[in-house]
Protein backbone atom coordinates (compact mmCIF):
# COMPACT_ATOMS: atom_id res chain seq x y z
CA UNK A 1 0.00 0.00 0.00
CA UNK A 2 0.89 3.60 -0.74
CA UNK A 3 0.00 6.91 -0.04
CA UNK A 4 1.57 10.71 -1.33
CA UNK A 5 0.66 13.97 -0.83
CA UNK A 6 0.56 14.23 -4.44
CA UNK A 7 -2.39 12.94 -5.60
CA UNK A 8 -1.37 12.88 -9.33
CA UNK A 9 1.04 10.05 -8.57
CA UNK A 10 -1.73 7.34 -7.57
CA UNK A 11 -1.98 6.18 -11.22
CA UNK A 12 1.74 5.13 -11.72
CA UNK A 13 1.68 3.42 -8.02
CA UNK A 14 -1.09 0.90 -9.01
CA UNK A 15 0.14 0.71 -12.55
CA UNK A 16 3.68 -0.99 -10.77
CA UNK A 17 0.56 -3.41 -8.30
CA UNK A 18 0.47 -1.46 -5.11
CA UNK A 19 -2.87 -0.57 -3.22
CA UNK A 20 -3.29 3.13 -3.58
CA UNK A 21 -4.76 4.07 -0.07
CA UNK A 22 -5.17 6.70 2.44
CA UNK A 23 -2.62 6.89 5.32
CA UNK A 24 -4.79 5.87 8.43
CA UNK A 25 -5.66 2.55 6.18
CA UNK A 26 -2.18 2.47 5.89
CA UNK A 27 -1.10 2.81 9.55
CA UNK A 28 -3.82 0.42 10.71
CA UNK A 29 -3.31 -2.36 8.31
CA UNK A 30 0.84 -2.17 7.59
CA UNK A 31 3.04 -4.12 9.37
CA UNK A 32 5.82 -1.79 8.68
CA UNK A 33 5.38 2.10 7.65
CA UNK A 34 8.47 3.44 5.02
CA UNK A 35 8.09 7.84 5.51
CA UNK A 36 10.14 9.20 2.78
CA UNK A 37 9.53 12.99 2.54
CA UNK A 38 11.72 15.82 1.22
CA UNK A 39 12.27 17.86 3.98
CA UNK A 40 13.43 17.29 7.51
CA UNK A 41 9.87 19.83 8.72
CA UNK A 42 7.85 17.47 6.91
CA UNK A 43 8.61 14.46 9.06
CA UNK A 44 8.01 16.67 12.06
CA UNK A 45 4.88 17.55 10.89
CA UNK A 46 3.49 14.34 9.95
CA UNK A 47 4.42 13.18 13.59
CA UNK A 48 2.78 16.06 14.99
CA UNK A 49 -0.40 15.39 12.71
CA UNK A 50 -0.33 12.31 14.97
CA UNK A 51 1.02 9.48 13.03
CA UNK A 52 2.19 7.45 16.01
CA UNK A 53 -1.01 7.32 17.67
CA UNK A 54 -2.34 5.85 14.71
CA UNK A 55 0.53 2.96 14.21
CA UNK A 56 -0.58 -0.54 16.83
CA UNK A 57 2.52 -1.28 19.20
CA UNK A 58 5.00 -3.26 17.12
CA UNK A 59 4.76 -1.41 14.16
CA UNK A 60 8.04 -0.55 12.44
CA UNK A 61 8.35 2.81 11.41
CA UNK A 62 11.05 3.26 9.37
CA UNK A 63 12.15 6.93 8.12
CA UNK A 64 14.33 6.83 4.75
CA UNK A 65 14.19 10.75 4.18
CA UNK A 66 17.35 12.48 4.86
CA UNK A 67 17.10 14.53 7.72
CA UNK A 68 19.05 15.64 11.04
CA UNK A 69 20.05 12.65 13.22
CA UNK A 70 18.28 14.53 15.86
CA UNK A 71 15.32 14.32 14.26
CA UNK A 72 15.09 10.65 14.41
CA UNK A 73 16.37 10.21 17.76
CA UNK A 74 13.64 12.10 18.89
CA UNK A 75 10.98 10.53 17.08
CA UNK A 76 12.25 7.10 18.29
CA UNK A 77 11.75 9.32 21.77
CA UNK A 78 8.01 9.69 21.08
CA UNK A 79 7.25 6.24 19.73
CA UNK A 80 8.76 4.54 22.52
CA UNK A 81 5.65 4.89 24.94
CA UNK A 82 3.51 3.59 22.10
CA UNK A 83 5.27 0.66 21.23
CA UNK A 84 5.87 1.79 17.50
CA UNK A 85 9.62 0.33 16.42
CA UNK A 86 11.66 3.60 14.96
CA UNK A 87 13.86 2.15 12.13
CA UNK A 88 16.46 4.86 11.13
CA UNK A 89 16.70 3.32 7.07
CA UNK A 90 18.64 6.48 4.54
CA UNK A 91 18.96 5.07 0.83
CA UNK A 92 21.92 5.80 -1.17
CA UNK A 93 22.66 5.82 -5.30
CA UNK A 94 19.86 7.84 -6.01
CA UNK A 95 16.91 7.35 -8.32
CA UNK A 96 18.71 5.24 -11.62
CA UNK A 97 19.55 2.66 -8.44
CA UNK A 98 15.82 3.15 -6.78
CA UNK A 99 14.27 2.08 -10.59
CA UNK A 100 16.42 -0.82 -10.52
CA UNK A 101 16.17 -1.98 -7.10
CA UNK A 102 19.67 -1.65 -6.46
CA UNK A 103 19.58 0.52 -3.34
CA UNK A 104 22.26 0.73 -0.89
CA UNK A 105 20.68 1.32 2.70
CA UNK A 106 22.24 2.02 5.82
CA UNK A 107 20.07 0.78 8.82
CA UNK A 108 20.21 2.09 12.35
CA UNK A 109 18.10 1.23 15.45
CA UNK A 110 17.00 -2.12 17.57
CA UNK A 111 18.97 -5.30 16.42
CA UNK A 112 15.50 -7.43 16.39
CA UNK A 113 13.90 -4.76 14.46
CA UNK A 114 16.43 -4.14 11.85
CA UNK A 115 16.17 -7.55 11.16
CA UNK A 116 12.11 -7.50 11.28
CA UNK A 117 13.02 -4.35 8.61
CA UNK A 118 15.57 -6.18 6.22
CA UNK A 119 13.15 -8.40 3.90
CA UNK A 120 11.33 -4.87 2.86
CA UNK A 121 14.52 -3.08 2.28
CA UNK A 122 15.57 -5.84 0.46
CA UNK A 123 13.04 -5.56 -2.19
CA UNK A 124 14.90 -1.98 -3.44
CA UNK A 125 18.60 -2.62 -2.22
CA UNK A 126 21.03 -4.97 -3.55
CA UNK A 127 23.22 -3.15 -0.37
CA UNK A 128 21.93 -3.03 3.40
CA UNK A 129 24.91 -1.89 6.24
CA UNK A 130 23.93 -2.14 9.81
CA UNK A 131 25.23 1.20 11.62
CA UNK A 132 24.05 1.16 14.88
CA UNK A 133 21.69 3.25 17.08
CA UNK A 134 19.24 5.28 15.66
CA UNK A 135 20.69 8.47 14.32
CA UNK A 136 24.01 6.70 12.40
CA UNK A 137 22.16 5.79 9.53
CA UNK A 138 21.14 9.61 9.00
CA UNK A 139 25.05 10.22 10.25
CA UNK A 140 26.21 7.71 7.35
CA UNK A 141 24.52 9.19 4.98
CA UNK A 142 25.99 12.35 5.52
CA UNK A 143 28.93 11.48 5.03
CA UNK A 144 28.12 10.05 1.33
CA UNK A 145 26.42 13.01 0.61
CA UNK A 146 29.49 15.66 1.76
CA UNK A 147 31.87 13.26 -0.68
CA UNK A 148 29.50 12.87 -3.18
CA UNK A 149 28.91 16.89 -3.75
CA UNK A 150 32.77 17.22 -2.87
CA UNK A 151 33.29 14.98 -6.34
CA UNK A 152 30.63 16.65 -8.33
CA UNK A 153 32.81 19.62 -7.93
CA UNK A 154 35.77 18.39 -8.26
CA UNK A 155 34.89 16.53 -11.34
CA UNK A 156 33.98 20.03 -13.02
CA UNK A 157 36.84 21.94 -11.83
CA UNK A 158 39.23 18.76 -13.17
CA UNK A 159 37.46 18.32 -16.93
CA UNK A 160 37.18 22.32 -17.09
CA UNK A 161 40.47 22.94 -16.57
CA UNK A 162 41.76 20.04 -18.92
CA UNK A 163 38.91 20.92 -21.45
CA UNK A 164 41.00 24.90 -22.10
CA UNK A 165 44.27 22.81 -22.88
CA UNK A 166 42.43 20.63 -25.63
CA UNK A 167 41.75 17.55 -23.85
CA UNK A 168 38.51 15.52 -25.11
CA UNK A 169 36.55 15.13 -22.40
CA UNK A 170 34.79 12.08 -22.83
CA UNK A 171 38.69 10.25 -23.41
CA UNK A 172 39.35 11.92 -20.25
CA UNK A 173 36.83 11.22 -18.10
CA UNK A 174 37.44 7.08 -19.32
CA UNK A 175 41.35 7.28 -18.06
CA UNK A 176 40.27 8.94 -14.89
CA UNK A 177 37.98 6.21 -13.61
CA UNK A 178 41.09 3.87 -14.13
CA UNK A 179 42.81 6.01 -11.87
CA UNK A 180 42.83 6.69 -7.92
CA UNK A 181 40.36 9.93 -8.93
CA UNK A 182 38.11 7.36 -9.63
CA UNK A 183 34.64 8.25 -7.85
CA UNK A 184 31.08 7.38 -8.69
CA UNK A 185 29.97 11.08 -9.84
CA UNK A 186 32.27 10.36 -12.45
CA UNK A 187 31.34 6.96 -13.77
CA UNK A 188 27.48 8.51 -14.23
CA UNK A 189 28.60 11.80 -15.14
CA UNK A 190 26.15 14.26 -16.70
CA UNK A 191 23.20 12.62 -14.47
CA UNK A 192 22.41 14.21 -11.62
CA UNK A 193 19.88 17.40 -10.95
CA UNK A 194 21.14 18.25 -8.04
CA UNK A 195 18.04 18.77 -7.16
CA UNK A 196 19.16 18.16 -3.29
CA UNK A 197 22.30 19.30 -2.86
CA UNK A 198 21.81 22.62 -1.03
CA UNK A 199 19.18 20.80 1.49
CA UNK A 200 21.57 17.73 2.11
CA UNK A 201 24.61 20.61 2.60
CA UNK A 202 22.16 22.25 4.99
CA UNK A 203 21.49 19.13 6.92
CA UNK A 204 25.47 18.41 6.98
CA UNK A 205 26.25 22.27 8.11
CA UNK A 206 23.67 22.00 11.20
CA UNK A 207 25.04 18.64 12.51
CA UNK A 208 28.22 20.00 12.04
CA UNK A 209 27.40 22.91 14.51
CA UNK A 210 25.80 20.41 16.48
CA UNK A 211 28.73 18.37 16.93
CA UNK A 212 31.22 21.53 17.57
CA UNK A 213 32.79 20.59 13.93
CA UNK A 214 34.39 22.66 11.65
CA UNK A 215 33.76 21.26 8.15
CA UNK A 216 34.60 24.54 5.75
CA UNK A 217 34.92 23.07 2.68
CA UNK A 218 31.41 21.45 2.96
CA UNK A 219 30.27 25.48 4.09
CA UNK A 220 32.50 26.22 0.62
CA UNK A 221 30.53 23.10 -1.42
CA UNK A 222 27.26 24.70 -0.79
CA UNK A 223 27.56 28.02 -2.07
CA UNK A 224 29.67 26.57 -5.11
CA UNK A 225 26.48 23.70 -5.41
CA UNK A 226 24.35 26.84 -5.88
CA UNK A 227 26.65 28.56 -8.27
CA UNK A 228 27.19 25.29 -10.29
CA UNK A 229 23.56 23.75 -10.50
CA UNK A 230 22.08 26.44 -13.08
CA UNK A 231 25.01 25.41 -15.48
CA UNK A 232 26.16 21.82 -14.39
CA UNK A 233 28.26 20.04 -17.01
CA UNK A 234 28.40 22.73 -19.11
CA UNK A 235 32.04 22.75 -19.08
CA UNK A 236 32.73 25.87 -20.94
CA UNK A 237 30.77 27.64 -18.91
CA UNK A 238 32.37 26.41 -15.59
CA UNK A 239 34.49 29.32 -14.05
CA UNK A 240 33.39 32.11 -16.25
Amino acid sequence: MAWDIDAGKRAAVEQRGATWAALPEIARRAQAVLVCVGYDRELRDLIANGLLSQLPAGTLLAILSTVNPATVQEVERLAGPTGVRVVDATMCRGGRAADAGSMLSFLGGDPDAVEQLKPVVAAYSTDIVYTGAVGTAQAAKAANNLLMWACLIANHEALALARRFGVDEALLREALLKTGAENGVLRHWGTSTMAWADDDLEVIQAMAREAGVALPQADLNRELCRTLKPKKFRLDDYGV
